[in-house]
C-alpha cells in the first residue's frame, strides 16, 4: 500500500486499485499504531479512481507524506560510508571514531530535520555556500510509530556537507542540519512486512540534463538491520507522533560535489522514486 500527500488530499494505491480521499491531519495519521488497518478501513469511504486519474494527481505535485514529525538519522551503517567518512576526516584526527562507531554496538543516531527543513518531491532541496564539497546521500527511512513499530518505509535524501564534517566531526550539525536540509517521498509505503534485504536502492545526478553520477547498493550491505535502528532511537526518547529514521548511505560519490541546477534522483525498490533540484544557500 502506498499513500500520498498531495495538495488537494490524499491517494491511496494497493494492488490494482486507487482511492483518492480528503485533506488527512497527518500528525494524527502517523500517530495510529495500526496504520495498514486504519488506512483500509477509512480507504472504503474514499473515492475509487482510475490509474489514469492517479497519474494525473500525482503530476500535479506531490508534498512531503508527514506533518509534523521528527527526521532523524543513522550514521556509519555501510562499510562504504564508513570508509568514506574516514578519509573525509583523515587530517582533522577524526577517523578512528567513524571506524570504531562502524564496529560498536551503539549505533551513531542525529537528529536530522524538523518539518519546516524537508523539501517535497520536485523541489529543491539545498547546499550551504560555506561548503565546498556536498553530495546527497540516499536512504532507506523507516516510518515509525509512537511506540517504535516499523510501520513503513520512503526514499530519504539526506544531504550532506562533506567538506564542513571532514574538517570536524563536531561541525556535523552544521553539516547535516540546514535549511532544506532533507527530503523524503515521493509516498509512504506501508506495510506489515519487512521490506527485502534484496532491495536496490539508485542514485543519479544529472547536471544540464546529462548524467554525471549513478551508483546503487542493496540492502544486504545494511550492517545494522531497520529495527535495531528504531529500538536505539527510543532508548531514553519519545515521539508522541510518531517519527522518521533514515537508516545510512552506502552510496558516496567521491571526487564529485553538487552544483546549483544539478537535479537528483533516488529510487528503491518497492517504494518509488524521489526527485529534487539543487539551490545554493
Amino acid at each position: 500500500m502506498k499513500i500520498y500527500k498531495l495538495p488537494s488530499g490524499t491517494l491511496l494505491q494497493q494492488e490494482n486499485q486507487a482511492f483518492f480521499g480528503p485533506e488527512l491531519d497527518w500528525d494524527a495519521l502517523l500517530a495510529h499504531e495500526n496504520l495498514k488497518d486504519y488506512l483500509n478501513s477509512q480507504s472504503k469511504s474514499w473515492k475509487a479512481i482510475s490509474a489514469e486519474e492517479a497519474e494525473d494527481l500525482l503530476a500535479k505535485g506531490i508534498l512531503s507524506p508527514m506533518g509534523n514529525q521528527e527526521i532523524w538519522a543513522a550514521g556509519v551503517t555501510y562499510y562504504r560510508s564508513r570508509t568514506a567518512r574516514m578519509e573525509e576526516s583523515q587530517d582533522a584526527g577524526g577517523a578512528d571514531f567513524y571506524d570504531k562507531v562502524y564496529n560498536a554496538d551503539r549505533p551513531e543516531l542525529f537528529f536530522k530535520a524538523t518539518a519546516s527543513r524537508v523539501s517535497a518531491p520536485g523541489t529543491a532541496v539545498n547546499i550551504r555556500k560555506d561548503s565546498t564539497w556536498d553530495v546527497p546521500e540516499p536512504e532507506l527511512t523507516l516510518v515509525i510509530s509512537p511506540s517504535g513499530k516499523i510501520q513503513g518505509y520512503t526514499c530519504g535524501n539526506d544531504m550532506s556537507s562533506r567538506s564542513i564534517e571532514g574538517e570536524n566531526p563536531l561541525y556535523l550539525p552544521q553539516a547535516k542540519v540546514y535549511a532544506g536540509c532533507a527530503a523524503i517521498g515521493p509516498c509512504l509505503f506501508i506495510t506489515d512486512k519487512a521490506i527485502e534485504e534484496t532491495a536496490t536502492i539508485r542514485l543519479e545526478i544529472f547536471r544540464a540534463g546529462v548524467l554525471a553520477f549513478a551508483g546503487e547498493t542493496a540492502l544486504t550491505q545494511l550492517k545494522r538491520k531497520p529495527q535495531e535502528l528504531a529500538g536505539w532511537l527510543f532508548r531514553a526518547d519519545t515521539f508522541p507522533i510518531g517519527c522518521f529514521l533514515m537508516t545510512g548511505t552506502g552510496i558516496v560519490p567521491d571526487d564529485f560535489t553538487l552544483e546549483a541546477g544539478d537535479r537528483v534522483r533516488i529510487g528503491i525498490d518497492e517504494i518509488g522514486v524521489l526527485e529534487n533540484f539543487i539551490e545554493k544557500i
